[in-house]
């Protein structure tokens, strides 16, 4: 069983735990409410494996891109991200602190005949255990923490020397507000009212300035928009709504 100590759970928020319970059941339904993040997946993937090319001997493109890497998806929800790494051929790991998701996450690996390794998990308790992988990724799951702070130490310390952090969340502007929230939430109602808090949203300053404090290097960082009218996601010099980084561990760190 994994620790429960208080100090253990530091970045959870319970109101966002509850929430996404509440919406666990819809994960692998493309038009419910991961339709947009199916979308993305391909998006995040591209530049995972564009990224990680520039930084490791990994040959992008073809089936097995991520052979033997073990990498650990953080937030992980219903697996829709860490099912793809796994067919790369990544040792996947997936942490989320949602039992709900958890279950899903494990019974549609289990249906898609896929070796994922998850786990109902803090980051920090998963840190407590002495793990370390040579890939982290944390995608829209910034915006949910109750601890920023610790949430980016922690994603530093389970980082092996070398590895690469992925990271992608929203910006503080005016600008995501009218897109991610009253636009997404409201108007077009892509998402469950209430699924993000503008107050939670972060410039990619602070993001940046976090992994420094860490010793972590920023690497790369591009913007992601979206296109009502085709519903498509691109990535964009544009980082006012949301944004997606890279970032690595020197080899001389902890």
């Amino acid at each position: 069983m994994p620790p429960t100590d208080t100090n253990l759970r530091r970045t959870v928020d319970g109101e966002e735990i509850s929430r996404f319970d509440a919406m666990a059941d819809g994960w692998w339904d493309p038009d419910g409410p991961s339709a947009l993040l199916f979308k993305l997946n391909p998006i995040r993937l591209s530049f995972i494996l564009d990224n990680l090319a520039s930084v490791m001997s990994t040959p992008t493109g073809e089936g097995d891109a991520l052979a033997g890497i073990q990498l650990l998806d953080v937030g992980c929800g219903g697996g829709i991200l860490s099912e793809p790494m796994a067919r790369l051929g990544a040792k996947v790991t997936g942490i989320d602190a949602s039992k709900a998701n958890i279950s899903v996450a494990r019974d549609h690996a289990q249906q898609m005949n896929l070796k994922i390794n998850y786990r109902c998990q803090t980051l920090e308790e998963l840190h407590s255990t002495g793990q370390k992988f040579e890939v982290v990724v944390a995608m829209e799951v910034l915006e949910h923490v109750a601890d920023k702070a610790i949430f980016l130490e922690t994603l530093s310390l389970v980082l092996k020397p070398g590895g690469s952090l992925f990271l992608s969340t929203f910006n503080k502007t005016l600008k995501s507000y009218a897109a991610a929230i009253l636009g997404a939430e409201y108007v077009l109602r892509l998402l469950p009212r209430g699924t993000h808090q503008w107050e939670k949203f972060t410039p990619p300053s602070k993001i940046i300035q976090g992994l420094l404090t860490h010793g972590l290097e920023p690497m790369r960082i591009r913007g992601i928009g979206y296109a009502p009218l085709s519903r498509t996601w691109t990535l964009t010099k544009d980082l006012s709504v949301s944004y997606i980084l890279h970032a690595s561990k020197p080899l001389d760190q902890s």
